[in-house]
């Protein structure tokens, strides 16, 4: 039985509680808090995204599974909660992007691509006989007003950030960039940091188990590092 105060709220996403809640929101919000962790660090220089590629299996081959996806030469994204929640968006935001180069000739600005992305999780609020995206997205990239960091949650309502994490053990994550985040600084210490505030929030450190994207306003273009040159980066952080 469902508690008094919450019969028949959380059973239909087109039905506020009396507390002004939509509960399938909330729910959906308690997978990303499940979800393998993801941070997101913006300097002058450029932005960076790192993950954790959690070791599901003993046979598990860690190369198979993307936590980082580019969307376009200068922009990606990095979701956490239901993985097959982000697949979708990112195909959404790669179509969005693909077509607005194609109508405009220009790469799509990052905070109109985290719209579009947005405006189509809040839709998922508010219709009968669908149920939110169970995922939140960092959503990264260069564009003409420079380096760009947005965190989106499951009901479409999106914010810009110096910093941020999501999903697991998000709390001491963020509370380790409050203490050694610096804006002023180029983009091999942006890395860094990004990689020790993730590190917080795991067991073991490996190249096997991180992904790292990152663009600098110079290039205006996302890339994900190699295995190689993830490693030394890590052997950086480990001294």
């Amino acid at each position: 039985m469902f508690p008094p105060s919450m019969a028949g709220y959380d059973r239909a996403i087109t039905i506020f509680s009396p507390e002004g809640k939509l509960y399938q929101v909330e729910y959906a919000g308690e997978a990303v808090k499940r979800g393998w962790p993801t941070v997101g660090v913006k300097c002058s220089s450029g932005v960076v995204l790192a993950a954790e590629k959690r070791k599901i299996s003993q046979l598990f081959d860690p190369s198979s599974l993307e936590k980082i996806y580019i969307i376009d030469d200068h922009a990606a994204i990095s979701p956490s909660g239901l993985l097959a929640d982000a697949r979708v968006l990112v195909d959404y935001a790669r179509s969005v992007a693909m077509t607005h180069r194609f109508l405009y000739d220009e790469p799509i600005d990052i905070e109109l691509l985290t719209k579009d992305i947005c405006n189509l999780k809040q839709q998922y609020t508010q219709f009968g006989g669908a149920r939110p995206f169970g995922v939140a997205l960092l959503i990264a990239g260069v564009d003409k007003q420079g380096a760009r960091l947005f965190q989106t949650d499951p009901g479409g309502v999106y914010l810009g950030y110096y910093a941020t994490a999501i999903g697991a053990e998000s709390t001491s994550i963020i509370e380790f960039l409050e203490k050694n985040y610096k804006y002023d600084i180029d983009i091999q210490q942006c890395i860094e940091l990004a990689l020790r505030a993730l590190s917080t929030a795991m067991e073991s450190v490996d190249a096997d188990r991180i992904e790292v994207a990152f663009g600098d306003i110079q290039t205006k273009t996302m890339k994900k590092m190699t295995k190689e040159e993830l490693s030394k980066y890590l052997e950086k952080i480990k001294k």
